[in-house]
């Protein structure tokens, strides 16, 4: 089943995050705002990963001295969707 999240960004430069799935498998990522080539690494680089494999390599991971960056916040509105479903 495909589906499409708008996650709001919470900590971090970026401000939301467009993630398109079919199952639990990710077709496409899209932060708006942020770093542009961090962002745009990030989202090449978990493009036909499993939600769960996203989850457990980028969740805790920190920007700075900020409690969560980027990738972190992928693997929570990642999180947040499979509990949900």
């Amino acid at each position: 089943m495909k589906r499409t999240l708008n996650y709001k960004t919470q900590g971090t430069c970026s401000r939301a995050i467009e993630i398109e799935l079919d199952g639990n498998i990710i077709e496409s990522v899209k932060f708006i705002g942020g770093c542009d080539g961090n962002t745009h690494g990030i989202a090449s680089l978990v493009v036909g990963m499993d939600a769960q494999d996203v989850i457990k390599r980028l969740e805790g991971i920190k920007c700075g001295f900020k409690r969560t960056s980027c990738p972190d916040q992928l693997a929570t509105a990642l999180k947040l969707e499979l509990e949900n479903n």
